[in-house]
């Protein structure tokens, strides 16, 4: 395990379910949100129509929606924990390659073509994710580096000694980038 990965999650088979009931949670909430914009659109004129519109959308799609996260995130989290038992390792490559598996496992009904093509998608949608997670935890660790401490006094006689007697300045406390 990296450095980067030192974060705490559940072991893989509760993995499962914690994963399929966040994906459930997420995909019941935006289906929800985009279930009432829909119901609200489509709704008859007259606010209260447009309300039980949208009310009626989200009863009749949200639930449905969140099944099908939930599917997709089993999915994954078991192709996910069947690449860590199988490689012995945690790392970025798992879960871009479950994403792959995960799309093309879902799509095999579709057909060959389906399935690649759901796949790819699955794979290089994983591989943005872990990009940029791994963008912003490098970019958030630079903010952590330790600051220079530097001497008062010897800052002091390098701005004297450049200012009266026209010597340049060395840097002593400096780190290299």
């Amino acid at each position: 395990m990296g450095a980067m990965e030192e974060y705490s999650r559940e072991p893989c088979p509760f993995r499962i379910v914690e994963d399929c009931g966040g994906a459930f949670a997420m995909g019941s909430a935006g289906g929800a949100a985009f279930q009432a914009i829909k119901g609200f659109r489509n709704a008859p004129s007259g606010l209260d129509r447009r309300f039980l519109g949208s009310l009626a959308a989200i009863r009749a799609r949200s639930a449905s929606i969140g099944g099908n996260f939930a599917l997709w995130g089993a999915t994954f989290s078991a192709m996910d924990c069947s690449l860590v038992y199988y490689r012995g390792k945690e790392d970025p490559w798992n879960s871009i390659i479950s994403g792959a598996l995960t799309g093309g496992v879902l799509a095999a009904r579709g057909g060959m073509t389906s399935m690649l093509s759901s796949a790819l998608v699955g794979g290089v949608l994983l591989a943005l994710i872990e990009g940029a997670g791994i963008a912003m935890a490098r970019f958030s660790a630079d903010s952590y580096r330790p600051v220079m401490i530097v001497d008062r006094n010897e800052s002091y006689k390098q701005q004297h000694n450049k200012l009266y007697n026209g010597e340049p300045t060395v840097e002593t406390n400096s780190i290299p980038a």
